[in-house]
């Protein structure tokens, strides 16, 4: 007896027209995400696509590659800062951070719609980056309309 395999529950699936060319080329490697996932990024693909064009990705792959790199520089960031700032407290409008180099506290404001360190009275120190790379701080700060720095 035949089992029949529904494909919509399998995201992951090849189609080779050439059978002599392997998946991935070579260079590349393959992940597996789920359907949920994958439609989540997709769906924003698909939304932004006049728009990454002009910056040069042109394929959904282009785009995870470019939202990758950008998480991990994002990541880096904190890795290199993490030893010496320590995230205390979220509120909806601050975010309290422990810097351990200085041994104090700096309170990091939405001020004008941009992140405002209380403590260096900046919105370019330190804290201020630091803040920005939580991730669970981002949501917060779009709901806010702060406007965010352009990483490059």
């Amino acid at each position: 007896m035949k089992e029949e395999i529904n494909l919509k529950n399998y995201l992951y699936c090849y189609i080779v027209p050439n059978p002599d060319r392997t998946m991935p080329k070579s260079g590349f490697k393959s992940i597996t995400v789920s359907e949920y996932v994958y439609r989540k990024f997709f769906d924003v693909y698909e939304k932004s696509k006049k728009d990454l064009e002009m910056k040069g990705i042109t394929s959904f792959s282009g785009y995870l590659t470019s939202m990758m790199e950008e998480l991990m520089q994002k990541y880096e960031v904190f890795a290199k800062y993490a030893p010496m700032m320590e995230k205390i407290a979220v509120d909806d409008n601050r975010v309290v951070v422990k810097d351990n180099r200085k041994n104090r506290i700096a309170e990091v404001q939405i001020k004008n719609g941009e992140l405002y360190c209380m403590l260096d009275e900046k919105n370019d120190c330190v804290h201020v980056g630091f803040v920005y790379s939580l991730p669970e701080v981002c949501k917060t700060l779009y709901d806010h309309g702060v406007k965010m720095p352009n990483i490059k």
